[in-house]
């Protein structure tokens, strides 16, 4: 109701969210997601609790049937210049900043919300909760699993297409016997500490 109430007010609203901070590898995607109120799509969740399919489904539901959507992202190269935080918050900006329609509203999941020239509300598990968070959740998660899965043949022997870039032990293990990849956040620690030890022999 609350989120109902801040639509009526402020006019077009916007969804926005971002995948990808964890991971030690790849870039942050952000996306945006304007609804189409007279085109209901069901079954919009945290992306985080469908599975790779039902997440490939809605990603191409949402795309067909929302007012209009757009996507961002920062590359590895800014998460280490400017910390993952901020380089998530400037790829929240490029995606509202993409998007065909100015909103007035942007609902953004989390703590922190991006400077934008509309209003910003942060919503701490709005992907959850608003269904414009929810589809902006899906379509980041969707677009950056698949980037990974295209860098997993750039560099083969981590498993980017299985783990996404995440620090599992899988990928940890690759670290030490493969060595760092230009897609590697050098920021992060347990990528910083192999580099360390690389320079150290």
């Amino acid at each position: 109701m609350e989120f109902e109430v801040l639509r009526r007010q402020f006019g077009i609203t916007v969804g926005v969210d971002e995948a990808g901070r964890g991971p030690l590898a790849g870039p942050v995607v952000a996306a945006a997601v304007i609804l189409d109120s007279a085109r209901f799509i069901a079954g919009l969740a945290d992306s985080k609790k469908l599975s790779p399919r039902r997440r490939t489904e809605l990603a191409t539901v949402i795309k067909r049937d929302a007012h209009c959507w757009a996507t961002g992202r920062a590359e590895v190269e800014e998460i280490d210049e400017i910390n993952i935080l901020q380089a998530s918050l400037l790829a929240m900006q490029r995606a509202v900043t993409a998007l065909s329609v100015t909103p007035q509203l942007a609902l953004v999941d989390g703590p922190h919300a991006p400077k934008l020239s509309c209003q910003v509300r942060a919503i701490v598990r709005g992907d959850s909760r608003v269904a414009e968070i929810s589809a902006a959740s899906i379509l980041a998660k969707v677009e950056r699993d698949a980037e990974m899965v295209r860098l997993d043949r750039d560099y083969p022997g981590y498993g980017f297409a299985r783990h996404k870039g995440y620090p599992t032990a899988v990928h940890i293990q690759a670290l030490d016997d493969l060595g760092i990849t230009p897609i590697h956040r050098l920021s992060f620690g347990p990528v910083k500490r192999r580099c360390r030890g690389d320079a150290l022999g």
